[in-house]
């Protein structure tokens, strides 16, 4: 009977630590994968040598899970193959002395010792370690940097055996293996991240817009940025001196020269005409600088790197057939990050106001991006760049003050695969008109629930529209 209490109490203790280092190997796989990289990184650059040792292990993160997979596995092998004769049949022969038939007290003790190893190694070898290696990944991380180093060193070269088998059979369904787990976020995975810290009250909504704008920045061209030549003034190659610095003294510091064949030729500044100091009866062509052109469809990342590297800050914009179409600034590149700026171009700014719930009065050069962060909702793709456009678009012809149309919403992903079935759609009225198109218009957002029962009195966007 001594003789099977002991064998009981070491096959306890062997089990024990046979459960403890299948939770290394688990809180090491968790703890690996979750671990803030950057953070990492910076801490490194400081000199901080755990943090250099934990860089060095998720560089190689497919060599590393391959250890922890191993150990898991081996580990479950281990506490299967010691639990049964240290622990069942030591307690088969206790409860044997007690009277009980051998038989169905070694049946007893056999399963009795599994489904204790089995509870034992679940709650403190698999979940309790990758709840804690989630929660905190970092000091994890760094506490176990040094015997992960360790033990994939010296089992290195059996990870590589198994890595190698498992890579060879990847190709034959020609796969190929990475030995790095890419952890860089798309523009979308970065626009739903901000989305819901946004919802959630982490994110400032100020700051979130301009996070929102600075990704789309680089997806946006100029045609999305630029002053249409509508809203600007021009002079020409002939225009007198003094006839330029009558007009900037209403505040204007700089003027695109159109030439002939409506071709921009050049750019008249004040500090040129300033510096230079010509006849008022000269003609502008003599002291304009070159002008910085540009398509419509360039990107405005690569704008603002030709504009400053001209160091220009203003840039003439052509169309395909090269007539010129407006012009592009430093403010207008602002604009799209930090939102609109009242500027020497912008003689009234028109800006958004709330009308209660759900409905808003905005201007018509107001840019689709900026009506979709209004409204919290996505619009369909649309080759227009502003609301006065899409509501021209959707109309069909220029329409008159009072004219509403209807603007449907593209179902959201996310809803969609929760089954829900809900309709949105704008209702957009003309306002007012400016050059025969909306300069102002009154949007309302509508959301209706297709598996509700309709409330009493809810008119349709069809039904204002015959109004």
């Amino acid at each position: 009977m001594l003789a099977a209490a002991l064998t009981l109490l070491l096959g306890i203790i062997v089990t024990l630590a046979i459960i403890a280092a299948c939770g290394f190997f688990v809180a090491q796989e968790f703890a690996y994968m979750s671990v803030d990289r950057s953070r990492m990184a910076a801490k490194a650059e400081k000199g901080d040598a755990q943090a250099k040792r934990v860089l060095a292990i998720t560089k190689r993160t497919s060599f590393m899970l391959s250890g922890a997979q191993l150990g898991i596995t081996v580990t479950g092998l281990l506490i299967g193959y010691v639990a049964e004769p240290l622990i069942g049949e030591s307690l088969g022969t206790l409860l044997g002395g007690v009277g009980i038939d051998p038989t169905v007290s070694v049946l007893i003790g056999t399963i009795g010792a599994l489904l204790l190893a089995t509870i034992v190694t679940m709650i403190f070898g698999e979940l309790y370690p990758k709840n804690l290696a989630i929660a905190s990944p970092e000091p994890l991380a760094r506490a176990l940097a040094v015997p992960t180093r360790i033990y994939l060193l010296l089992f290195g070269w059996l990870i590589t055996v198994f890595d190698v088998a498992a890579n060879a059979l990847l190709r034959l369904l020609r796969i190929e293996p990475l030995e790095d787990v890419d952890e860089s976020a798309t523009a979308r995975d970065l626009e739903a991240i901000i989305e819901e810290s946004r919802v959630s009250g982490d994110l400032p909504d100020d700051l979130s817009m301009i996070i929102d704008r600075i990704l789309d920045f680089p997806q946006r061209d100029v045609e999305h940025a630029m002053i249409p030549r509508s809203q600007i003034d021009s002079v020409t190659p002939d225009t007198t001196v003094g006839e330029v610095r009558a007009l900037m003294a209403t505040g204007h510091t700089r003027y695109p020269v159109i030439g002939d064949e409506d071709s921009p030729v050049g750019v008249v500044e004040l500090i040129d005409v300033l510096r230079e100091r010509p006849a008022d009866d000269a003609p502008v062509a003599s002291v304009m600088r070159a002008a910085v052109v540009i398509p419509t469809s360039m990107l405005l990342p690569v704008a603002l790197d030709r504009m400053r590297r001209s160091r220009n800050e203003l840039a003439c914009v052509v169309d395909e057939y090269g007539n010129f179409d407006g012009i592009l600034t430093i403010e207008d590149l602002t604009e799209e990050v930090i939102g609109e700026l009242s500027d020497e171009h912008d003689v009234e700014v028109a800006e958004v106001s709330a009308d209660g719930d759900d409905a808003w009065t905005v201007p018509g050069d107001l840019h689709l991006d900026e009506l979709e962060r209004l409204i919290g909702y996505d619009l369909a793709e649309s080759d227009v760049e502003t609301v006065a456009g899409l509501v021209i678009e959707t109309h069909g012809d220029l329409p008159a003050i009072g004219s509403v149309v209807r603007v449907d919403l593209p179902e959201r992903a996310s809803e969609t695969v929760q089954g829900l079935d809900i309709e949105r759609w704008l209702a957009i009225e003309v306002v007012e008109v400016d050059r025969h198109v909306p300069s102002q218009l009154a949007v309302h957002l509508h959301e209706v629930d297709r598996d509700a029962e309709p409330a009493d009195g809810v008119s349709t966007i069809d039904e204002e529209v015959a109004r």
